[in-house]
């Protein structure tokens, strides 16, 4: 039977946020100034009142009303529990702020926990922020001495480990150079090539990996199975890339809003976080309280916006679809539909519009399928706003309804031996252009 080398029980971190207010909202810099500068004022006020046995009672009344502080308890993360047996790879996925990073931070022991307990069996190495586990002033040969002596290891012991790091890493040339001269990617790749050869019983990783090109993406995934599977550790890996997820872990943990949200196999914690899971197999994303910008008179709008499949992951080339379902509060004589793709830093990609053909009648609710034929998108994440209306970029639009940040998804690099995007990377763009061709 496996051991159990995590246990964590009813976790929760909190924070306190203090907030400066000026009655109305939060203070501006002038009511900063202004406070400091009256200070010493009131203060002798306060002296010369008390001195003619009275107070200035409208002074302090409009001290309070004018900045009053308040204080705010923040939960990162609140009730969580979980165990992770020996050589069990955990995938921990959710959006920005669920609480993923707060808590691989405690189990590094970087941040104690606010409430309840967490035991661990065993070294851990951990890859975290880029800037942590590394002395700036140091050269990449001593912080590899250094990460070892903190996980325990003899300086035989990293001897063995030296030549192997270096050779992963791909950084000889620059050894001896302090780390805080080293580009990101540089440091990073140092910084995982240490964690995973120095022979943790525990490996965790966040989302650091995603500074990296997509061809040593690949390495780090590569070694961190060859760690779990042949060498029997246990690994914790939070990214946003889901293709990744599915490729490594067994089991996904999906945090929102602090709390641990689903525990389960990595393809149904990924259904999980994509989307809402529905009998049909298919991704639905909200819209009804989705951002919007509203242009036009409303006369349609978007009820829903699914992926005909159950985990938003388009291979290379493949065929871009998804459905809209709309209702109309008007007689629609003319539809037509666009949309924008995005960067997952939010650059536009490209848009495109479809032709216009007869609407719905008032009180009407339609679904359509809208397909964007292949459009040679590069491996990586995007998302889409989509438009409703009528007419288009040549003869004037008018849009019904949009829908912003919408239809997340992920493009997988080519997979098996006449791959040919494997090292693709963002400083070629986000379009593969068809070919190149010699006249």
């Amino acid at each position: 039977m496996l051991e159990t080398v995590i246990s964590v029980e009813n976790l929760g971190k909190r924070y306190t946020l203090n907030h400066m207010g000026n009655g109305d909202g939060y203070a501006t810099l002038r009511d900063v100034i202004a406070r400091k500068a009256v200070a010493p004022l009131r203060g002798l006020g306060k002296v010369l009142g008390h001195r003619n046995g009275k107070t200035d009672s409208h002074s302090q009344a409009s001290g309070r009303s004018s900045f009053q502080n308040s204080v705010e308890n923040f939960w990162a993360l609140r009730n969580v529990s979980f165990q992770v047996k020996e050589g069990e790879v955990f995938g921990i996925i959710g959006r920005n702020g669920a609480g993923k990073s707060t808590l691989l931070k405690i189990l590094s022991r970087i941040t104690e926990p606010t409430e309840g307990r967490v035991r661990i069996k065993g070294r851990v190495a951990s890859l975290l922020e880029v800037g942590t586990g590394f002395h700036p002033e140091l050269t990449g040969r001593e912080n590899i001495y250094l990460n070892g002596s903190i996980l325990g290891m003899k300086r035989a012991e990293i001897k063995v480990k030296f030549d192997e790091i270096v050779a992963f890493a791909e950084v000889e040339r620059f050894l001896d150079t302090p780390v805080k001269r080293y580009s990101s990617g540089m440091y990073v790749r140092l910084a995982f090539a240490v964690a995973a050869h120095l022979e943790p019983e525990i490996l965790i990783v966040d989302e650091v990996l995603a500074v990296g090109d997509v061809e040593f993406q690949k390495k780090c995934l590569g070694k961190m199975q060859d760690v779990s599977t042949k060498q029997g550790r246990t690994v914790l890996f939070v990214s946003h890339n889901m293709s990744a997820v599915q490729q490594l872990t067994t089991t996904g943990l999906v945090f929102a809003n602090g709390q641990l949200f689903y525990q389960g196999p990595s393809h149904k914690a990924i259904e999980m976080y994509s989307g809402s899971i529905s009998d049909d197999n298919t991704t639905v994303f909200e819209v009804e309280h989705a951002r919007r910008k509203y242009v036009g008179t409303m006369a349609a709008k978007f009820i829903s916006l699914r992926f005909d499949r159950p985990v938003p992951l388009f291979q290379f080339g493949d065929d871009f679809e998804f459905y809209a379902k709309i209702r109309a509060r008007d007689d629609i004589s003319k539809l037509r539909f666009s949309i924008t793709v995005f960067t997952a830093d939010a650059i536009p990609v490209g848009s495109c519009f479809s032709v216009e053909r007869p609407g719905p009648k008032r009180g009407e609710e339609v679904e359509y399928k809208l397909v964007l034929p292949s459009p040679r998108l590069a491996p990586g994440h995007y998302f889409c706003g989509v438009a409703l209306g009528k007419g288009d970029n040549r003869t004037g639009h008018l849009d019904f309804d949009v829908v912003m940040e919408t239809l997340m998804f992920e493009v997988a690099p080519e997979q098996g031996a006449g791959a040919t995007l494997a090292a693709w990377t963002r400083g070629w763009g986000t379009i593969v252009f068809r070919e190149l061709i010699m006249a």
